[in-house]
């Protein structure tokens, strides 16, 4: 009996991404993600990071300004993302009401900390932050939306990590000497975001920040997505971040009940 052809695909293709791929389209995605990581980026600059000459480029960002995909600015000759692009990213939050029902306790938990409030999913193994409601003070954490976090030096990450089942993370980068990057340390950490009800990035992804998170239940007790607080250490001691930590844990739980969804039961919780 041969497999059923899934749906959203033509029958004659199969699963061999090279074979699926559609160069031209391949090379727009690529610019489109090099514009945004980048504040705007210069013809020759974005020819040199693809490895393709300046006329391809350009044909492929003419195509792409039709659409208002990306814009140039031609005062610094210097090409960034375009509204059209942005309306797209913003279809990505539409498709969950999380960023909407976190909106509210986010400010909230803002006003209460005055530090930065931030809300993330997890993407690919990463932590994808979606939202942010910022302090107004002069030093302070910024996550712009569509920023990525490595899982394991992520107060989100390890707050969605030690409510998720146990799985193989692979190497663990360093970025900081503070960077948990033993298996077993890790497992260890998330058995004590558990105990205590919120994570903790201790300087371990920038060093002099960081980050009290939890998790966000959907109704099934899983965890969806996370809320935390990130500063600069100094503004966050050791002797603040218990009361930091149940205000994090209480804006995350405002969420969940705002969605429906539940906390892990007792006897489902995650054991290494």
């Amino acid at each position: 009996m041969t497999d059923q052809p899934r749906r959203g695909r033509p029958k004659a293709f199969h699963d061999r991404t090279e074979q699926n791929t559609v160069r031209a389209l391949d090379r727009a995605m690529a610019l489109l993600q090099a514009l945004a990581a980048s504040d705007g980026l210069t013809l020759t600059e974005l020819a040199q990071a693809q490895g393709e000459s300046p006329a391809t480029v350009y044909r492929v960002l003419t195509t792409l300004a039709q659409r208002q995909m990306v814009e140039l600015d031609p005062r610094r000759q210097v090409w960034h993302i375009g509204a059209s692009t942005f309306r797209a990213g913003a279809a990505f939050l539409r498709r969950t009401n999380v960023v909407e029902r976190a909106r509210a306790p986010m400010q909230a938990l803002m006003r209460a900390t005055d530090e930065t409030a931030n809300l993330g999913i997890e993407q690919q193994g990463e932590v994808l932050f979606l939202t942010q409601v910022e302090t107004q003070r002069a030093i302070r954490a910024f996550f712009p939306p569509g920023t990525r976090s490595p899982m394991h030096a992520s107060g989100i990450g390890k707050a969605l990590l030690a409510w998720s089942a146990p799985r193989a993370l692979g190497p663990l980068a360093g970025f900081t000497p503070a960077t948990i990057t033993d298996a077993g340390a890790l497992s260890a950490d998330l058995a004590l975001t558990r105990a205590r009800g919120y994570a903790l990035d201790d300087e371990e992804r920038t060093p002099g920040m960081r980050c009290v998170a939890a998790a966000v239940f959907n109704a099934h007790g899983e965890p969806v997505a996370g809320v935390s607080v990130s500063g600069p250490a100094f503004r966050m001691p050791d002797s603040g971040l218990s009361a930091i930590g149940a205000q994090v844990a209480a804006a995350a739980a405002e969420v969940t009940e705002a969605l429906g969804g539940q906390p892990p039961k007792a006897d489902n919780k995650n054991q290494d």
